[in-house]
C-alpha cells in the first residue's frame, strides 16, 4: 500500500508539473496586435471551429519578444497579425485525424508539438494604415510548396520581399522559422517547455 501511495504521489506531480504553464492572453499584454484566430472560426483548412474561445494563448516568455516585434514594425507603419499560438491536445488530434502529414500537423502524442508548449506562433503582417494583409506567397494553411518558407516558383518579388521582412524581424526577435509553413515560427530554445493538455475552458 505504502508503495502504491508513494507511486500515485509520484505521478500526480508529475502530472502537475507537466500541466503547469505560464500562458498569457497576447491582447492583455498588447492591445495593438492583430489576433485572427483561424481555428476559432470555420475559415480553416477543416471548415470547422475547432476552438471554444477566441482568445490568443503564448507562454509568457514570448510576450516581451512580439512587444518588442510590434513596436519595432509600427515604426514601418506595419504591426503583427497571428492566427495561431497555444493550441490544446485535442485541438491537435482533431487536425491530425484530417491530416496525417508531419510536415504540416505534428502528431498530437509524439514528436515537436511546438503549439501544445504555447511557444509556436502562426503569424502574418498588416499594414497599419489600411488594415490589410501584406501579400505573402500563400494563405494561411496552405499544404502546397509555395508555402515552403524559402520556396521562390510561382511567387511574385512582391511576396518573397514581404516574407523576407517578416522572417527577418522574427529571427531577430529570438524566433525560428519552419521549412514547410512561412507563417509559422517557433520560440528558440523550445524544447524546455513542457508540452501542456489544457483545455481553452481551464484558462482565465
Amino acid at each position: 500500500m505504502k508503495i502504491f501511495k508513494s507511486t500515485l504521489l509520484t505521478f500526480l506531480v508529475l502530472v502537475s508539473l507537466l500541466n503547469s504553464h505560464q500562458l498569457i492572453d497576447i491582447k492583455k499584454a498588447n492591445p495593438t496586435i492583430i489576433i485572427d484566430l483561424r481555428y476559432a472560426t470555420t475559415q480553416n483548412f477543416t471548415g470547422k471551429k475547432i476552438y471554444t474561445k477566441n482568445i490568443c494563448y503564448v507562454q509568457q516568455d514570448i510576450v516581451p519578444l512580439l512587444d518588442s516585434i510590434q513596436k519595432e514594425l509600427n515604426q514601418q507603419g506595419l504591426g503583427l497579425k497571428i492566427w495561431d499560438a497555444y493550441r490544446p491536445k485535442e485541438a491537435q488530434q482533431a487536425f491530425w485525424d484530417i491530416v496525417h502529414d508531419e510536415h504540416y500537423v505534428s502528431h498530437p502524442t509524439k514528436g515537436r508539438r511546438v503549439h501544445l508548449r504555447g511557444v509556436a506562433i502562426d503569424v502574418t503582417l498588416i499594414d497599419l494604415k489600411t488594415g490589410k494583409e501584406l501579400l505573402m506567397p500563400t494563405e494561411f494553411d496552405n499544404f502546397s510548396l509555395k508555402a515552403h518558407a524559402n520556396s521562390l516558383t510561382g511567387i511574385n518579388q512582391e511576396a518573397i520581399n514581404n516574407r523576407k521582412k517578416l522572417q527577418h524581424i522574427m529571427i531577430k526577435h529570438g524566433f525560428k522559422p519552419v521549412t514547410t509553413e512561412w507563417w509559422h515560427f517557433d520560440k528558440i530554445n523550445w524544447q524546455k517547455y513542457p508540452i501542456l493538455d489544457i483545455k481553452f475552458e481551464e484558462l482565465d
